[in-house]
């Protein structure tokens, strides 16, 4: 899966520039995105994707220096198996 990234989003598309996977970090403030979606397509359940999703939002997040807050189901779970991305929690 290679990930795209674009103005807070990361997502993968198959070769016919269909969707496959995303994340959604909006910002809400100076500084503070809200990662708000997580979409992985079933040909892609159960391999890991929504977590190198996750991780790679945490990872620019963390780059740019902005604070996260989260409302998307899947990352409320994903940050609290993932503790070591705590500081850039909101």
């Amino acid at each position: 899966m290679i990930l795209q990234y674009g103005s807070n989003r990361i997502w993968a598309e198959n070769e016919k520039k269909e969707l496959l996977a995303e994340v959604l970090f909006p910002f809400e403030g100076e500084a503070i995105v809200n990662i708000t979606h997580t979409f992985v397509d079933d040909s892609l359940r159960g391999q890991g994707a929504a977590g190198k999703l996750m991780q790679a939002a945490a990872n620019v997040i963390r780059q740019n220096h902005w604070k996260a807050k989260i409302t998307c189901s899947y990352a409320v779970v994903w940050f609290k198996k993932h503790p070591e991305y705590n500081d850039i929690l909101d």
